[in-house]
């Protein structure tokens, strides 16, 4: 089975994320239009018949491990709640820092509003990153302690960002994580998804 594949019509909600990546292309700089954001392409693999959808929620990068800020976030989440977009931030996660401060850095380096959407921790390490941090147990010792500290400090359970290969590789190993929390999947086609997305 191909799992399912997702129709796209305008009665759905569609979300993106943005980081600096965004806005720094190669040595050119550019600016976000927040009033004019839409979804124009969904991929050659989705006919949209030429349709545009408008953004319902975006989430921002924030910070990444302990060291790396995104220069541009406080700006973007402004902006989008001027342009009433509904914000949250995330966190990419490093295997070489610990999961408690990794979680102290994007709390003292991110804003946060009642309404926003809920944190969300970006987990996409490499299968040798993950060998060369100990193995999964450690990872997903370190992904706890970030997820427990965040909930405490914003009183909001985060969600967690995934890809399906990290999924079918390593999440079986941390069914609490898949009982427990809600995923966004970075889903490049077809998904089978067996979480609460």
């Amino acid at each position: 089975l191909l799992g399912e594949k997702i129709r796209y019509t305008t009665e759905r909600i569609y979300g993106i994320d943005i980081s600096r990546h965004q806005h720094d292309i190669g040595r050119r700089h550019y600016g976000i239009n927040w009033r004019q954001v839409r979804i124009t392409s969904l991929g050659s693999k989705h006919n949209t018949e030429g349709l545009t959808y408008p953004v319902s929620f975006v989430y921002i990068k924030s910070t990444q491990g302990i060291t790396i800020q995104n220069k541009y976030f406080s700006a973007d989440y402004r902006n989008c709640h001027l342009q009433s977009i509904r914000v949250g931030a995330y966190h990419f996660f490093s295997t070489k820092q610990d999961g408690i401060e990794q979680a102290r850095y994007f709390l003292q380096n991110t804003c946060f509003s009642h309404g926003d959407m809920p944190p969300m921790l970006d987990v996409e390490p490499s299968d040798a990153q993950i060998v060369q941090m100990g193995g999964a147990e450690a990872l997903f010792k370190q992904v706890r302690l970030w997820l427990q500290l965040v909930e405490q400090a914003v009183g909001i359970r985060p969600l967690i960002y995934v890809n399906q290969r990290f999924v079918n590789m390593w999440l079986t190993q941390a069914p609490d994580l898949k009982e427990k929390y809600q995923f966004w999947i970075a889903r490049y086609g077809e998904y089978k998804p067996d979480l609460h997305l």
